[in-house]
């Protein structure tokens, strides 16, 4: 129909066939809501210049949005990962000149700092609050303060277990008091008690060092935990009491990731696919 098109004969029914139209045709979630919304306000328009009665748009509602699926490392990215503050503490061992005593704290440092955040599945507000008379050794667990103050019990694996000793050994002749009980785990290079912020820059450093994204954050280790616990068999729920979710929906989203790892394993591998 050329134009000047007849807008005040557009009815409700016109409008609903346009959007399932426009959907059906391929376009995104985002797409579709977009060109709604533009309609929604052309003829709002149209009704305050007097050339439309109604707004056959006012009532439609986009389809939802999709939430993105969180980005998790494969379980040998991980492994890449983990290895590489270690790595760095043999090279540093092998040269002539004996290395500073900061570059190996540091070392040994985000090698318990990460492995603990893999090995919980904590946040690393929860891991950076922790103290050493939060860390049961002997029964491989820590105690952490997740959202609303809320208390949980995290596992620590053996692999957490071993760096945190190494750790706690570091600190006891790196800065004085640093393996008492009320001192901070993660300590800064000043004997200060390590920020979200800091954790996020060794991140990059242990990422690069590995030949991995660099714009993958600690909580993607978290994403990680979960996605790999999943896929493995473990219960939702455990899941989710790991995790400190209060909903299970929230935790769910983590089969989601698992579903579309098969799909890709699927897509690649069958010829039919």
């Amino acid at each position: 129909m050329p134009p000047p098109f007849p807008w005040e004969n557009v009815t409700p029914e016109d409008a609903r066939a346009f959007l399932m139209a426009f959907t059906q045709s391929g376009a995104k979630a985002s797409t579709t809501r977009r060109k709604l919304a533009s309609l929604r306000t052309f003829f709002r328009w149209l009704s305050r210049e007097g050339k439309a009665v109604h707004n056959p748009f006012a009532a439609l509602h986009g389809p939802r949005l999709a939430k993105p699926l969180p980005k998790v490392l494969s379980a040998e990215e991980t492994d890449r990962f983990l290895a590489a503050p270690l790595a760095e503490l043999e090279r540093l061992k092998r040269e002539k000149k004996p290395a500073k005593r900061e570059e190996v704290f540091g070392c040994l440092r985000d090698s318990a700092l990460f492995e603990s955040l893999y090995s919980t599945g904590c946040r690393i507000s929860e891991m950076m609050a922790l103290s050493w008379r939060d860390i049961d050794f002997a029964n491989g667990s820590v105690i952490v303060i997740g959202k609303g103050s809320k208390q949980r019990l995290c596992i620590l694996g053996s692999r957490a277990i071993e760096a945190l000793t190494r750790l706690r050994r570091a600190a006891e002749g790196f800065v004085p008091d640093g393996g008492a009980a009320a001192s901070p785990v993660f300590l800064g290079l000043k004997g200060e008690r390590m920020t979200p912020r800091d954790a996020e820059r060794r991140m990059k450093k242990w990422l690069a060092a590995a030949e991995l994204p660099p714009d993958l954050s600690p909580h993607k280790l978290r994403h990680s935990f979960a996605t790999h616990l999943l896929d493995a068999g473990a219960d939702l729920r455990s899941v989710q009491e790991m995790l400190g979710h209060s909903s299970l929906a929230t935790t769910q989203i983590y089969t989601h990731v698992s579903i579309e790892r098969l799909k890709d394993e699927y897509t690649k591998a069958h010829p039919r696919a």
